[in-house]
Parts: structure tokens; C-alpha cells; sequence
């Protein structure tokens, strides 16, 4: 896709104009006990532009990949905004141009599996599980992979090739319990292409049994009780609260509207042991699910410290949201496809490990909760927040008790943190997230295990 002369159109800019060229693949492959019911591979590319004058943006895109179509794009940008800037330009002054350069991810086809070999993965993890576990009421196995290749030029001299890619296998089975059916699902893979992440279906034989055990123990298990409690909210948990209650807020642009966060630059919002970060693309040494190395208003990406030792002391921004807070741009303008505007957007968001041993935490509530696994979550501006969980634990005497059947977990963000007690010194990311903030992108979540006290929703 590379277009080795695409900075020859860096002529026909007038404005502060981003040029990229996109393309997209997708494959998924589905099947519910034992009968497909998705195989889809599909493209999409094309290419778009975006100039800004006086506080104001225009934009065009182009579903087709010819130097036609890039002038045309560009010259649409520069007319749009011209235009706007007429009718509504605030007078805001040039943005700041932290200029990220180089080519970042890299494309193997041999690493990519077919539709064929997909659904044979499916096939034989079907097989294993149907035969030996005949008692369960639904079986779904589904495989997803996609990638993204950009090409992003700016007036200000950014020259940004990247590949990022991802994979997943997901599992979800059923039981029925008393008359009513109890899931369970768990997702594996991250960054990287289908044959980096996945290798022999026999591999998730112990996967399959242990997620199995887990959901026998949740038919059997109890309801939680209502109230405020001593939880331990595992990564998962701990991941889409940091992504959802937290990373939301301090998002510059819903800053400017009015988030909460506002109000608490540079304040205590959580106890000193949480130091919470949206990683630019790596941590710990390791690439992040979601490695962003330059973002596509062509800035070179840096991690945004949002949390630091408790107090609140970063947003994430743009070029635009940098240069009204005058501070410096994180990187955290992304777009999804081609035809979409960057948007301020998190790209790897965690809390940071603690000091603290998951047993020795469990150990330390008498009567509490074990919580490993969310369904689905929202939070608003103020923090608030509720997360549906479907796989827990009761907590009694310092030792694992009863599985707990669905419950929710709700309450505060802000004051929420300022309960945490002990963080695990461990660290796993959740590599299928996904944000819906007006176009649907790949994130990454994660972090330790953390301890707090939480609003339980369940039944007496």
C-alpha cells in the first residue's frame, strides 16, 4: 500500500493539513455448537485529509487510492475549513507540531490464517469440547483478526508508516441451573497476527477444562449480597474500571465539557498506591495490545501519566486540546478507518502494579468478594460507574469461598480509588477491548489486582 511519493502532495497544502492512507482488514469465523454461522473476510481502504484554521477543522475522504484522489481530498479539506473558519473560526493560534517520523509494525502474509484453517481451529476445539462435555447447553467459539496499515503525512513534517495488528479467540459455554442458563466466556491472543498468536488448537484443551470447572461452580454457586463490601477486583475488573471510569474523564475533549475531572487537576482522587497510566505502546518492556508508536495527527506518542502516586496530574490530548491547556500533545488522537476524524481516544490504559501478593490480599478480608471477570460497563462524567461481573468469588476468612452467580458492582470512581487498601504486584491486559466513543476502536485495558470497597448489587 505504501505510496513512496505521497509527500509530493504535501505541495497542494494551504493550511495545517494531515494527509493518510488506510487500509483495513478483517476475518472472523463463528460457529454455535458445532454449526457456523459467521465467515466473513472483508477490506476496506482509502484515503483522507484534514486542515485546520482559527479553531476549526475540515475534512474529506475518498473510498478510492489514486493521486486523483488525494488531490481532491486535500483540496476539499482546505476549502471546508476555509469556509468554516469564516463562519465560526474562534481565532485559535497554529498548533503544536511534535512530529513523530518512521515505519512501525510490519506486515506478514505468512502469518495470517485463512478461512480454511480458521474454521478447522473451531472445528477441532468444537470436537474436544462436545464429546466431553455433552451436558453443556451452548458452545461458542469464535475467531476475529484484524489490521490496519496507515500512511500519514502533515504540514508540519510527520512521515508515519504503521501496521498494527490483532487476534482473538473467544469461548463462551452455557449450563443450565435451576431451569435458567449460566455463561460464561473468556478471550485470548493480542497483539500480532493469527499464526503469531495461535499455534495448536490442543494447546486450549486446559483452557476449555478450566473454564468448564469455573462455570460448573458458578451453577452452583450463590448470590451476592447487597451492600458496600471489602472486594478484590482482579485485572479484568480493575482494567475496564481504569478504562471506563477513569480514562474517560480525563479524556481533554470531555474535559472541556464538562467531565468531572475538571475539577481535580493536580488533587488527591486515590490513595498513593495508585498510579494510573494510558501506555503509548509498550510497558514493562513489553509491547502494549495496542501499540500506537505515532498517532494520526502524526505526533509521536508518549505514555500520558494520568494518576500519579494518587494525585491527578495529566489529561490525554490532542494537538488542539495541548495547545488550549498548554501543555504538550500525548498522542492520543485515533481514528478508526479512513472516512473517520481523529478523536482524543485512549490507546493501553492500567493501573500500575503494586507491592502486594494476590493471596496475601484475599487473605486479609474476613467476609468479601473475589471478582475475576466483567460482562459490560458504563461510567458518565462524574466517574460513576457500573460493571456487570459473571464470574466471582465469596471471600470468607481469608480463603476463596462459593462461586457467585452475575451480580454488579457500581458506585464512584473518584472515591472509589480512595478505599484502596493493597495493589498485587502482578500486571495482564484484557486484549480484546473495544470503546465506542462515536466510532468503535481497538483498545487495550489491564493492570493488578486491586483492593477497595464497592457497591455490590445482588440479592439478599
Amino acid at each position: 500500500m505504501r505510496f513512496d511519493d505521497l509527500k509530493s502532495h504535501a505541495r497542494l497544502f494551504s493550511e495545517y493539513t494531515e494527509l493518510r492512507v488506510q487500509n483495513d482488514s478483517f476475518m472472523t469465523v463463528a460457529a454455535v455448537n458445532g454449526d457456523l454461522i459467521n465467515n466473513v473476510q472483508a477490506r476496506k481502504a482509502g484515503v483522507c485529509a484534514r486542515s485546520f484554521k482559527d479553531g476549526v477543522w475540515g475534512f474529506a475522504s475518498s473510498p478510492e487510492q489514486t493521486d486523483e484522489a488525494i488531490a481532491s481530498s486535500i483540496k476539499s479539506a482546505s476549502e471546508n475549513v476555509k469556509f468554516l473558519a469564516k463562519k465560526t473560526g474562534s481565532g485559535q493560534a497554529e498548533l503544536p507540531a511534535f512530529t513523530g517520523q518512521g515505519t512501525y509494525g510490519k506486515y506478514d502474509p505468512s502469518k495470517d490464517a485463512d478461512q480454511k484453517e480458521a474454521i478447522d481451529f473451531i472445528k477441532d476445539l468444537e470436537n474436544y469440547t462436545a464429546k466431553k462435555y455433552p451436558e453443556l447447553q451452548s458452545r461458542i467459539f469464535s475467531i476475529s483478526a484484524n489490521g490496519t496499515e496507515r500512511h500519514l503525512i502533515t504540514s508540519d513534517k510527520a512521515d508515519a508508516h504503521t501496521y498494527i495488528s490483532r487476534a482473538n479467540l473467544m469461548m463462551s459455554f452455557k449450563l443450565l441451573s435451576e431451569g435458567q442458563p449460566i455463561g460464561l466466556y473468556d478471550v485470548f491472543g493480542g497483539y500480532g497476527q493469527f499464526k503469531n498468536l495461535f499455534d495448536k488448537p490442543n494447546l486450549y484443551y486446559s483452557k476449555i477444562d478450566e473454564m468448564v470447572e469455573n462455570l460448573k461452580q458458578k451453577a452452583a454457586g450463590v448470590y451476592a449480597k447487597p451492600g458496600i463490601h471489602d472486594v478484590v477486583l482482579g485485572p479484568d475488573l480493575a482494567g475496564i474500571l481504569a478504562h471506563e471510569a477513569i480514562g474517560h474523564t480525563t479524556e481533554s475533549d470531555f474535559v472541556m465539557s464538562g467531565s468531572i475531572a475538571a475539577d481535580f487537576m493536580n488533587k488527591e482522587v486515590a490513595t498513593p498506591l495508585v498510579t494510573l497510566v494510558d501506555f503509548a505502546y509498550e510497558c514493562n518492556g513489553k509491547i502494549c495490545p495496542v501499540p500506537i508508536w505515532i498517532d494520526d495527527e502524526g505526533v509521536a506518542a508518549k505514555d500520558a501519566v494520568i494518576i500519579k502516586d494518587g494525585i491527578l496530574r495529566s489529561y490525554m490530548h490532542n494537538k488542539q486540546s495541548a495547545a488550549i491547556f498548554k501543555v504538550d500533545p500525548t498522542g492520543n488522537a485515533r481514528a478508526n478507518e479512513f472516512s473517520d476524524e481523529p478523536l482524543v481516544r485512549m490507546r493501553n490504559t492500567a493501573i500500575l502494579p503494586g507491592k502486594d501478593k494476590l493471596k496475601d490480599m484475599i487473605a486479609s478480608i474476613d467476609d468479601g468478594y473475589y471478582f475475576v471477570r466483567s460482562s459490560n460497563g458504563q461510567a458518565d462524567s462524574t466517574s460513576e460507574f457500573m460493571f456487570g461481573v459473571v464470574l466471582g468469588y465469596e471471600i470468607k476468612n481469608g480463603k476463596i469461598g462459593r462461586a457467585v452467580k452475575d451480580c454488579t458492582i457500581a458506585g464512584v470512581a473518584f472515591d472509589m480509588l480512595k478505599t484502596v487498601t493493597m495493589v498485587s504486584d502482578d500486571m495482564s491486559w484484557s486484549n480484546a477491548g473495544m470503546c465506542g466513543k462515536k466510532q468503535l476502536i481497538n483498545v487495550g485495558m489491564g493492570g493488578p489486582a486491586i483492593k477497595c470497597k464497592i457497591g455490590v448489587g445482588g440479592r439478599e
